[in-house]
């Protein structure tokens, strides 16, 4: 029977993306608007709602609309601003959509005003944030983008001209314009592959490149190209033919510009993560000078320590508000990098609020609702809070780093096989350290060409993944405490601690045990991740911790059990783990907490004296396996449980302990049943083939217990 255990197991380890198991994934950002909106999408009103649409006379939206109609450009431009604050409140969606807001604000992107330009993209760029992807999707067959391509085109051709502001509209900029229109695309492109589409077709990718290249004149418009350009070139493929010698060489010379300041920092790491999604584009014989290039920048990202510059910025802030503007030497560096005011999206620091997930700007600038994991805003930071502008793009450039190093991890993307066949493999330059100062190895995993795998090895960037994994720094995270406004720094310092974890578990999965540092340094990883594990109790409440803490734990797991490494965790506190995970509503934090549950296991039973301790894991899988509601749960706990009683006379002892056979027995029909009931509507058929497959596997495995019991 143990062959056919280990047979259910291949079949199951063969599917594994499907069921959670170990193999390393691609980080892919949700499908959500470019300011960060994961809220749920809000739809065109019908029937019963369309009426009573039409009967709620409190709702701004005819008059606003209505007012879109004047004459008078200053009239055009309140109505604007009003309808970009109003729809920040998504209830009032509807009643926009319903009358036909897209299409009487997409004429206004081509208003004689600059002003009324600037303000028509604001308010289209809050409705695509604040109504979701449905509501890109819907922009998007309404044919916002017609209109705003040509804006988009205008804009550029008159930056050279008029990028200045005019006597009759001094706040308002073209390249202020094209701030808002670009971020109206991104938003739609994150949202629409059709946005995608016709971006593809129009040709803006020559657009965004000269935006970026206004980095010097204006910082903030060249983000905003840049983060547009990282989603549009993510899985693209498209979109490469049009990458020529001209949009390679603006990449570069972004990438190997050594202007200081944070948000310049950010420019070159977004670059860095557009020359990844765009490699397949580029010469053979530049792909060791531009992957040396490229990780050199990841490195240097996220080589700044945030838990001293948080601080330190601070303390810059309140001191020079404490002189009423403060020294230049507080701003020194900073302010040439800064972007000047706008003014749709200007606020001073009076006007800024924020909320639980939430940052208003009063007035009649923009707002950007937040939720969840995306809660970027940086680009409404009014002009009084410029070290905090510095933070948030230090933070953001970390966490994009991190995401890249992820991507090029991962051994599904054909992309990187492409670029294994190109390589020369003997350009780049090894470092002479491992993961904690051991030896690296000169031969590359399957899974990382060997200019990827040098590169990495080459810059630390193992090393310094382990470090961003730690936990934010407490004197950080107790000054920005005291200061309401830099409540969202906490939340960005953890969200890159729970990328360097997802990281970990991608470096982990791609590179061989020797390039790690070898036992030494994958022990030292395991004490490490005990550390942040075992901290305190309100840790393991965090689902986003647990999530990118459990993925990193089984993978690093599942390799010390293949190289038969002893690791330094004690079985009773990977089962505390794994109790408070198999508590979280989260689905890949149960399924990694059975599996890591399966590895503990199954390398007790080789070991003497181990039938108590593999009793309480054998208990846990069974709880789990004949209660959780979800059938891929359930089959996780049931293929650990195979790994763990596979053979060996301590898992013998241990399964007549627990009576594992009639527990077993008696499950099989159940889970027999639930497949075939609830199989088709929930599940996918990817997942419902793993069902299968363990569904046959636990027939096999009764029969193989009813086999031990007779002798």
């Amino acid at each position: 029977m143990a062959e056919a255990a280990a047979e259910g197991r291949r079949v199951v380890r063969q599917l594994g993306t499907i069921m959670g198991k170990t193999k390393s994934s691609k980080f892919k950002r949700p499908r959500v608007s470019a300011d960060g909106l994961a809220a749920g999408a809000v739809k065109r009103p019908s029937g019963d709602d369309e009426e009573a649409v039409e009967t709620d006379e409190d709702s701004p939206a005819a008059e606003l609309l209505e007012k879109l109609q004047s004459p008078c450009a200053d009239v055009r431009e309140l109505a604007c601003a009003g309808i970009s604050r109003v729809v920040q409140q998504s209830q009032t969606i509807p009643a926009f959509l319903q009358r036909d807001a897209v299409r009487r604000l997409g004429p206004l992107l081509l208003d004689p005003s600059r002003a009324v330009r600037e303000t028509a993209a604001g308010a289209l760029r809050n409705l695509s944030a604040c109504g979701g992807p449905e509501v890109c999707e819907d922009m998007v067959r309404q044919d916002i983008l017609t209109p705003l391509v040509t804006l988009l085109r205008e804009c550029c051709s008159a930056f050279e001209v008029s990028s200045a502001p005019s006597s009759q509209e001094p706040k308002h900029t073209v390249e202020g314009v094209a701030n808002e229109a670009v971020n109206l695309l991104w938003n739609l492109c994150e949202s629409s592959t059709r946005a995608v589409s016709t971006f593809n077709r129009s040709g803006l990718l020559d657009v965004l490149i000269l935006c970026l290249d206004r980095r010097m004149q204006n910082v903030e418009l060249a983000l905003s190209a840049a983060h547009c350009l990282h989603t549009v070139t993510e899985d693209n493929a498209e979109l490469l033919g049009s990458v020529n010698t001209a949009v390679l060489s603006a990449l570069e010379s972004v990438l190997l510009s050594t202007h200081t300041g944070m948000a310049q920092t950010l420019l070159r790491t977004l670059a860095a993560g557009v020359v990844w999604n765009v490699k397949a584009s580029l010469p053979a014989a530049q792909h060791a000078q531009t992957l040396g290039a490229l990780v050199a920048t990841l490195s240097r990202s996220l080589e700044l320590d945030a838990g001293r510059l948080v601080p330190e910025l601070l303390q810059a802030e309140a001191a020079r508000f404490a002189t009423g503007g403060g020294s230049a030497a507080a701003t020194e560096g900073m302010e040439e990098h800064m972007p000047a005011d706008r003014g749709v999206g200007a606020g001073t620091e009076e006007e800024l609020e924020e909320g639980d997930g939430e940052v208003h700007l009063n007035g009649l600038g923009r707002s950007r609702k937040t939720s969840g994991k995306e809660d970027d805003f940086s680009d409404l930071l009014p002009r009084g809070r410029e070290e905090l502008r510095e933070v948030t793009a230090l933070l953001t450039a970390q966490q994009t780093s991190l995401e890249i190093i992820v991507n090029m991890c991962c051994s599904d993307d054909p992309s990187d096989d492409e670029w294994e066949e190109t390589s020369s493999g003997d350009e780049a330059e090894p470092g002479a350290d491992g993961l904690l100062e051991g030896n690296s190895s000169l031969l590359s995993p399957l899974c990382l060409s060997a200019e990827v795998h040098g590169a990495l090895i080459h810059h630390h960037i193992p090393q310094k993944v382990l470090l961003k994994a730690e936990f934010p720094s407490a004197e950080a995270l107790a000054a920005c405490g005291k200061t309401p406004a830099w409540g969202g720094v906490v939340k960005k310092m953890y969200r890159v601690q729970y990328r360097a974890l997802t990281c970990l578990h991608n470096i982990l999965a791609a590179m061989d045990t020797e390039s790690l540092g070898g036992p030494v340094g994958l022990q030292a990883v395991a004490q490490h991740l005990a550390s942040l594990v075992f901290s305190s109790a309100e840790v393991l409440k965090d689902d986003e911790f647990l999530e990118a803490v459990t993925s990193a734990l089984r993978s690093l797991l599942q390799i010390m059990a293949s190289k038969n490494i002893p690791q330094c965790m004690s079985p009773q506190q990977l089962m505390s783990l794994c109790e408070a995970a198999t508590r979280c509503d989260v689905l890949s934090v149960r399924v990694n907490a059975l599996a890591i549950l399966g590895i503990t296991g199954s390398t007790l039973a080789k070991q003497p004296d181990s039938a108590e301790t593999l009793q309480m894991i054998g208990n846990a899988l069974l709880s789990v396996a004949t209660k959780d509601t979800n059938l891929v749960v359930c089959g996780e706990a049931l293929d650990a449980l195979f790994d763990v009683f596979a053979d060996g006379e301590e898992a013998e002892k241990a399964a007549a302990a627990i009576r594992l056979l009639p527990a077993l027995k008696a499950l099989q029909p159940v889970f027999k049943a639930k497949i075939r009931k609830e199989g088709k509507g929930k599940y996918s058929p990817e997942q419902l083939c793993v069902l299968d497959n363990i569904k046959i596997n636990l027939r096999r495995f009764v029969g193989y217990l009813e086999k031990q019991a007779r002798r």
